[in-house]
């Protein structure tokens, strides 16, 4: 089975490294600069922020659809990234040292499955969801805060 993780565009997130710590606030938003790693898992590079590094802390709409399931968090953007391009199957290392809940979704944006496992198998994971012919796409989330991390779709 062939899958894809796709990291989001950091065309939707430039704009906010050039406004001030006031107007980000207005917006929900708050810049911050890293304390430790792992910590600040970034949603365009799929990869954890070094110590040091300015990150944004932004309420992010990642599901879409029009279903009960529609859903607004708090994610972390870098700056100065573009957008990562994983290869098929592959698992970005901010994803294998975190305990991970794995949501199948079907067609309607309705959620049809979850699991929750420490990092390890997200291979296995991914594919077992994907077993399902009804599952279209899965969304993979830090188990403990909830935050969302990145989308799974079938290739």
């Amino acid at each position: 089975m062939r899958f894809i993780i796709k990291a989001l565009n950091h065309l939707e997130f430039v704009q906010l490294f050039e406004k001030s710590d006031m107007e980000l606030g207005s917006l929900g938003a708050k810049r911050m600069f890293v304390d430790e790693k792992p910590g600040y898992p970034c949603r365009v590079s799929l990869e954890d922020a070094e110590i040091g590094e300015e990150v944004i802390l932004v309420s992010y709409e990642f599901h879409k659809a029009n279903s009960p399931y529609k859903a607004v968090g708090p994610i972390f953007v870098r700056k100065g990234l573009e957008t990562k391009v994983l290869r098929y199957n592959e698992i970005p290392t901010m994803l294998k040292h975190r305990l991970l809940s794995f949501r199948g979704y079907n067609k309607d944006g309705i959620m049809k499955v979850a699991k929750t496992e420490n990092g390890i198998d997200s291979q296995t994971i991914i594919e077992q969801i994907f077993d399902n012919p009804l599952i279209e796409y899965i969304h993979i989330h830090n188990a403990s805060p909830g935050c969302y991390n990145c989308e799974v779709r079938r290739v």
